[in-house]
């Protein structure tokens, strides 16, 4: 204590120095880390030293804490498996793609686990509309089980009709969980709705709850989400796209609205799967054991194309959903349409994106013109010079944020789901996705794309080359940082 009263600014200085210093050590040495990514750290360290080494502390790294990981794991390897399921027969439910797109599912299946299942049938929702009004129907007919996972439920007409379906389908002895993110739904949770839930008789979770900042900050990086939408009644129907529990309009951030999602329900076996990632998500935030509706007989399978469940987050593989998005591109023989609100690739995103491109392959991607993310607009764009050199066809839309995360690959494969195109999905947050493999079903939402192609304006070269230098800077420069945002 005496060195410091009497040499305050030369011990002062020998903190800020080893602080710089261990933070600059762990950047270079952390295990499974991006080179960009530990180029964008230094960057930021170097300019802002202090500020740089406090932001380091507290977002350098994707744990959400021992516990919770080890929770977890736990969970993901005790709850038995979707495929030992009475009647779940390996002959109909592992056709195995035709077309040799079975390499696909392959990785699919080396991320999360889940194989390829045949036998399902998919329904696009007309809009965001019509999705929440078909779950209100399947909730006021579910018979057993009604489970719901979301990133945001907002309070709001669509949100007040879902939570009041789980309140009828509760009172008449249907069991219903619901678990929702801690910070994207906090409105939620501080509102009367929640309540309400609890006592009609659903059971409620927080997904990775914050509790006390400060303590939380110690245990793990805070701003780690379950990003996931995930709904299943009855074990026998599920939902999967971009859509949070919430209007179109979007309150919170009307400006940017409305809000534009794709949302698909599913029936057949892949079902099962999406239960067992709630189930994982369910018991992980310290939910009661639901393993034994895994167990359940498997209705008869019937015709139906092949398709599979793929999640991703801080506890699987490290960039697994970006690895997903490379080997789509790379498989793309004659037609890739990507839609993506948010994109912050990683090198190899980008470099397969424009190879696409570059192998003559009829490459198409959507942004929102108008983005509720600034920084990550700005960092985007600063790629589109790149895209548009290889051939890539870039549209920006017009008429509200287009929030729809979605990618049609030759006719013939969807990938459907939470996951955007940036570093937040990639590498922190839990999603889920769909990839299938059939025409009709992908013929439908290559239609959907085409409508939001319809509202959207193509960026020219000629554009971008003549965007000011101060724009260039402003994007250029956020994007060195991007891996961090």
């Amino acid at each position: 204590m005496w060195l410091l009263t009497k040499y305050p600014t030369i011990i002062l200085t020998i903190v800020h120095i080893a602080l710089v210093l261990v933070c600059g050590l762990h950047i270079l040495l952390r295990r499974h880390r991006q080179p960009e990514s530990r180029v964008a750290w230094v960057v930021v360290l170097a300019a802002v030293p202090d500020l740089g080494a406090f932001a380091y502390l507290l977002l350098g790294s994707t744990n959400i804490g021992k516990a919770r990981i080890a929770r977890l794991k736990d969970c993901t390897r005790l709850l038995p498996k979707p495929d030992v399921a009475p009647g779940w027969d390996a002959s109909n439910c592992h056709p195995g793609p035709r077309d040799g797109y079975g390499a696909l599912f392959h990785v699919g299946q080396s991320i999360s686990a889940y194989a390829p299942v045949g036998g399902n049938r998919a329904e696009l929702m007309a809009d965001s509309d019509a999705m929440i009004a078909s779950l209100v129907h399947d909730i006021d007919n579910a018979h057993d089980t009604v489970h719901l996972l979301f990133y945001i439920w907002l309070g709001d007409h669509n949100g007040t009709r879902v939570a009041e379906a789980l309140e009828r389908a509760a009172r008449r002895g249907v069991q219903c969980r619901a678990i929702v993110d801690d910070i994207g739904s906090r409105d939620f949770i501080r509102g009367p709705l929640w309540p309400r839930l609890e006592a009609a008789g659903v059971r409620l979770r927080r997904a990775l709850p914050v509790g006390n900042p400060l303590i939380r900050m110690v245990k793990g990086r805070i701003d780690l989400r379950n990003h996931r939408k995930i709904m299943v009644i009855d074990n026998a129907i599920t939902y999967c796209g971009s859509q949070n529990c919430a209007d179109p309009a979007f309150l919170p951030k009307a400006k940017f609205g409305p809000w534009v999602d794709a949302m698909m329900r599913f029936e057949g076996p892949v079902v099962r799967q999406n239960q067992h990632l709630f189930a994982t998500d369910w018991m992980g935030n310290g939910g009661d054991d639901i393993g034994a509706l895994l167990a359940q007989p498997l209705s008869a399978v019937e015709p139906g194309f092949t398709a599979q469940v793929i999640a991703t987050g801080p506890t699987y593989r490290n960039a697994a959903m970006a690895e997903m998005f490379e080997t789509l591109m790379y498989a793309a023989r004659r037609e890739l349409f990507i839609t993506t609100p948010y994109y912050v690739p990683t090198v190899g995103v980008q470099a397969a994106l424009c190879a696409a491109g570059h192998r003559g392959i009829d490459t198409t991607i959507i942004f929102p013109a108008r983005n509720d993310d600034f920084a990550v607009s700005a960092a985007s764009r600063s790629h589109y010079e790149s895209l548009l050199e290889a051939g890539v066809k870039i549209f920006e839309y017009g008429k509200g944020l287009l929030h729809t995360k979605s990618l049609t690959l030759d006719g013939e494969i969807t990938l459907i789901g939470s996951a955007n195109m940036d570093r937040r999905s990639f590498d922190l947050n839990f999603e889920n996705n769909i990839l299938l493999h059939e025409q009709a079903t992908t013929a439908a939402l290559r239609a959907r794309q085409e409508s939001y192609l319809a509202d959207s304006r193509q960026i020219s070269a000629r554009e971008v080359a003549d965007w000011g230098m101060g724009r260039r800077l402003r994007d250029n420069a956020l994007a060195i940082v991007g891996p961090v945002l």
